[in-house]
C-alpha cells in the first residue's frame, strides 16, 4: 500500500525530555507555562513530549489534518491556528486544503477543515471562512464521487476507502450539513462493511466492482469508529434519526473490532490476522472514540474497561523522544512503525480521558 516499556505519568512542573531534565521555561514558555494540575492534560509529561514528537514529523494533508484536530483536543489552539493558516498556504484553487506536491487526497484535505474553522472563530479573519467554505464546496461538488453520491478517496482511482471516515464526514458536520456527514458514512458502510464481523474492508474499487484491498485493516476501522464519535459530538439536539444511525453503526465498528482485542490491549494490524504484525494505533482510535462515546451518552461504562486496557498499552508504546512505536508506519503504511496520526491519536485519546 502506498498510503497511509511502560512509562510512569508523574504529574511535573515541566515536560521532560529523553535526558530526564526537565524543559528550561526560558526557552520553551509556552509549555513551562502550565498548570500542573490533574485537569490540564499537558501536565502529563508524556502527552507534552508525544506533542513535541508530533510536531517534529513531516505530514501530508491528512497527517497535517490529523495533527491539528489533537492540537484543539489538547488546548493548543493557537499551535492549530498555525497549521490552519500552513493549510491556507497550500489549498489548491479548486479547493483541497494542505496539498503537498501532486497529493491525490480527495476526502483527505478536508481534515484540515477543523481547524480552519477554529482559525476564522478565534481571529475573525475571512481568509478562514472562504477557504473552509471552498473546501466545502469541492466536496459537494467537484470531488469524484460513486454513481450513489459516495466520495472517492484519491484522484487516480474509483476507490472508496474506510479512511475518508474520519477525514471528510466530520468536516462536513461542522459545516453544518448533517444530512451529507451521515450520508457518507452510510455509504462507506454500503460498500466495505462485513456483516458478519461488522468491520470494514479497506479498499472497494467501484470501476472493477470489486475489493482493492479486501482486508479488514486495523487503522481503516479505527478511522471509522473516531469518525463516527466526532460527528456524534458536532451533532445538535433536533437530529436524533441521523445520531441514532450514527449510535447504531458506532457500537458496530467498535464492537466488531473489540472481538479481535488481545489480552495486552493492542490489536493485530489486519484485525482477524494473527499472523500480521500487533498494532498500536487502533487500540489509541477505539479508545478515543470509547471514551468520546461514554461521555456523550451513547455508550455505557461497561466499555471504559477496555478502553482503559488500550490506553495502557499505548502509553507503553511511548519510547523517551515521545514516539508512539509499533503503529502502522510511515510512509507505506505496510509495516511495523512510526506515524504523524499515531501520535494525533495518542493526544487525542488522553484528551478523552480527561474529559470523561
Amino acid at each position: 500500500m502506498k498510503r497511509r516499556n511502560f512509562i510512569s505519568a508523574a504529574s511535573l512542573a515541566f515536560p521532560v525530555l529523553a535526558t530526564g531534565m526537565a524543559v528550561d521555561p526560558r526557552k520553551f514558555p509556552e509549555l513551562a507555562n502550565r498548570d500542573t494540575d490533574k485537569n490540564n492534560i499537558l501536565s502529563d509529561p508524556l502527552v507534552a513530549k508525544a506533542m513535541l514528537a508530533m510536531l517534529s514529523m513531516q505530514r501530508m494533508a491528512w497527517e497535517q489534518g490529523t495533527a491539528s484536530q489533537a492540537l484543539i483536543a489538547v488546548g493548543r489552539k493557537d499551535l492549530a491556528i498555525l497549521f490552519a493558516k500552513d493549510a491556507l498556504v497550500r489549498q489548491t484553487s479548486e479547493g483541497r486544503l494542505g496539498i503537498l506536491g501532486s497529493d491525490p487526497g480527495v476526502t483527505d484535505p478536508a481534515s484540515n477543515g477543523e481547524a480552519v474553522l477554529l482559525a476564522w472563530k478565534e481571529t475573525g479573519e475571512e481568509q478562514y471562512k472562504k477557504a473552509a467554505d471552498a473546501q466545502y464546496e469541492y466536496l459537494k461538488t467537484k470531488a469524484p464521487k460513486t454513481q450513489d453520491g459516495v466520495l472517492h478517496h484519491i484522484t487516480y482511482a474509483r476507490q472508496v476507502w474506510s479512511d475518508a471516515s474520519f477525514m471528510a464526514p466530520p468536516f462536513l458536520a461542522l459545516m453544518g450539513d448533517y444530512e451529507e456527514a451521515v450520508k457518507q458514512i452510510e455509504g462507506f458502510r454500503k460498500y466495505l462493511m462485513d456483516p458478519d464481523k461488522n468491520l470494514y474492508y479497506h479498499i472497494w474499487d467501484e470501476e472493477k466492482q470489486d475489493y482493492a484491498r479486501k482486508k479488514l485493516w486495523g487503522g481503516g476501522n479505527g478511522w471509522t469508529a473516531a469518525g463516527i464519535a466526532k460527528i456524534i459530538n458536532v451533532l445538535p439536539p433536533g437530529h436524533e434519526e441521523l445520531r441514532n444511525k450514527l449510535v447504531t453503526w458506532g457500537k458496530e465498528v467498535i464492537n466488531g473490532c473489540l472481538t479481535y482485542m488481545r489480552s495486552d490491549g493492542l490489536f493485530h494490524d489486519i484485525i482477524d490476522e494473527s499472523s500480521s504484525f500487533v498494532e498500536t494505533n487502533l487500540a489509541q482510535m477505539l479508545a478515543f472514540a470509547i471514551y468520546s462515546g461514554i461521555k456523550a451518552g451513547w455508550l455505557d461504562q461497561t466499555y471504559k474497561e477496555k478502553a482503559d486496557t488500550m490506553r495502557l498499552a499505548a502509553r507503553g508504546k511511548i519510547d523517551e523522544y515521545g514516539i508512539v512505536q509499533g503503529a502502522c508506519g510511515s510512509p507505506s503504511f505496510d509495516r511495523s512503525g512510526t506515524s504523524t496520526e499515531a501520535q494525533a491519536f495518542f493526544l487525542m485519546m488522553e484528551s478523552a480521558f480527561y474529559n470523561l
